[in-house]
């Protein structure tokens, strides 16, 4: 088994970088491009270096309202027609905005390469932001935060634990902003962030599949390289101040069942080199919930029953500080407390008797098949290559951050467990379910501060 695994991590090291050239244009555009020759096909996206996590109290949402803001017109191509060229090409578009970066993306033939250069390259620089598109865009906006938060509860919890986990960094802010500032929202604050941040020297463009470098390069250079650079702000380095003690608080909404999320303080990835405890968290995730014989669900679904389902959770990967979670829906006839009590009698087991060998193989296991898996898709190697890029790492680190991980020891797991698993890094939040019909209350309370 370890031959075996050491085989295939060599061979997904190999994969990792190879066919993989990348080129600076003059503009300060990063080019990077993942040869993969299996099929007639690409994939293109442009990632930008800015997320909600750039944005200032009373204006959040900018960067989401930005993305929208991307598909109403430029001074060349009308409102509408950036996604009608695409589709008329047999091509998808969308994009998506994060915390950490915003990306544009759109998969078709390879003979299509320059039509989607010609419409991104466009909108990089020549968005025309109108009063009257953006009027009828914020409204969307506002309705897609009542559908993906105001009315899912488990969302909106989501969002009070993150405005109750960081006091100063500005991952308390929702990606999409707060209704209050949404509707105080305007074009001109629009049209100022995408002045200040779309800008080639702070995007990384990344084009995989069917497609050979040397001619992208050249793509790229005619679309892309005439565009401006501009003077980036000054971005502000935030220190998250050290919890003082436990965090409680409750929502109140509409559901139909009790949820309970513990999340911890937790470092991320900064050295892919000199770091090992943001690998060794990785591998905690795994072993409580990586798989159907993780513990979680093992000892606290099928044996206990005392939850209906059980998970725990970290993404070292990001450009600010990250989290550790363990959720768990109580089972029936069972109660939150219940379910809390039984996920720090997990947490003190594992760091009391600590983990098996055989636990932590099968983890790593785990975690090389699903690199495999990823590499089948063009579109994914695209994605892993700009989050790696955007957050400032690098998707040379690609095969080393594997190489850590099973790397990692059993004790080594244990040790982050014990280090950051305890209640001054932890924020408790409860869904207190209410009746379906009724309307929803929002309460937070017993918490050591107020947002």
């Amino acid at each position: 088994m370890r031959i075996y695994c050491i085989a295939l991590l060599i061979l997904l090291s190999q994969q990792a970088c190879a066919e993989v050239f990348e080129k600076t244009l003059s503009n300060g555009l990063h080019v990077i491009v993942k040869e993969d020759h299996r099929a007639p096909v690409l994939v293109q996206q442009i990632w930008y270096k800015t997320g909600s996590m750039d944005e200032s109290a009373g204006k959040t949402g900018v960067a989401h309202a930005l993305e929208h803001m991307m598909f109403k017109g430029t001074h060349l191509v009308p409102a509408g027609e950036f996604s009608r060229r695409i589709a008329a090409a047999g091509g998808r578009e969308n994009a998506f905005t994060s915390s950490d970066y915003t990306a544009y993306f759109q998969q078709l033939d390879k003979r299509q390469l320059p039509l989607a250069m010609k419409l991104e390259s466009d909108r990089m620089h020549g968005l025309n932001l109108t009063q009257v598109e953006f009027a009828k865009e914020i409204k969307v906006v506002m309705e897609e935060r009542r559908m993906r938060t105001d009315d899912e509860p488990r969302a909106l919890l989501q969002e009070r634990m993150m405005g109750d986990i960081y006091l100063e960094h500005p991952y308390h802010h929702p990606v999409i902003g707060w209704m209050t500032d949404l509707e105080q929202l305007s074009v001109k604050d629009v049209r100022n962030w995408y002045q200040q941040w779309y800008t080639p020297d702070n995007a990384t463009l990344i084009i995989a599949g069917d497609v050979k470098a040397d001619e992208v390069f050249k793509l790229a250079q005619h679309f892309y390289g005439a565009i401006p650079k501009r003077v980036l702000p000054a971005r502000r380095v935030y220190t998250e101040p050290a919890q003082l003690g436990i965090r409680r608080m409750v929502v109140k909404a509409p559901a139909e069942l009790p949820f309970l999320v513990m999340s911890y303080h937790a470092p991320n990835l900064l050295n892919p080199q000199q770091d090992w405890k943001p690998y060794a968290l990785e591998m905690l995730a795994g072993v409580l919930s990586g798989n159907d014989a993780a513990r979680l669900n093992k000892h606290l679904v099928r044996d206990q029953q005392i939850a209906s389902s059980a998970d725990a959770g970290y993404d070292s990967t990001s450009r600010g500080p990250a989290v550790f979670s363990l959720e768990a829906v109580p089972g029936k006839g069972k109660t939150v407390a219940e379910a809390e009590t039984a996920l720090r009698g997990e947490i003190a087991i594992l760091i009391k008797d600590g983990v098996s060998e055989q636990e932590l193989k099968r983890v790593k296991a785990q975690v090389l098949a699903g690199e495999v898996y990823k590499l089948d898709s063009v579109f994914y190697q695209a994605m892993q290559i700009g989050q790696m890029e955007s957050i400032g790492l690098g998707y040379k680190a690609i095969p080393l951050m594997l190489a850590k991980l099973q790397a990692v020891t059993a004790d080594q797991v244990r040790q982050v467990a014990e280090e950051y698993l305890q209640d001054d890094n932890l924020t408790v939040g409860v869904l207190d379910p209410q009746p379906l019909s009724g309307k929803v209350v929002h309460e937070t309370g017993d918490s050591s501060h107020v947002r």
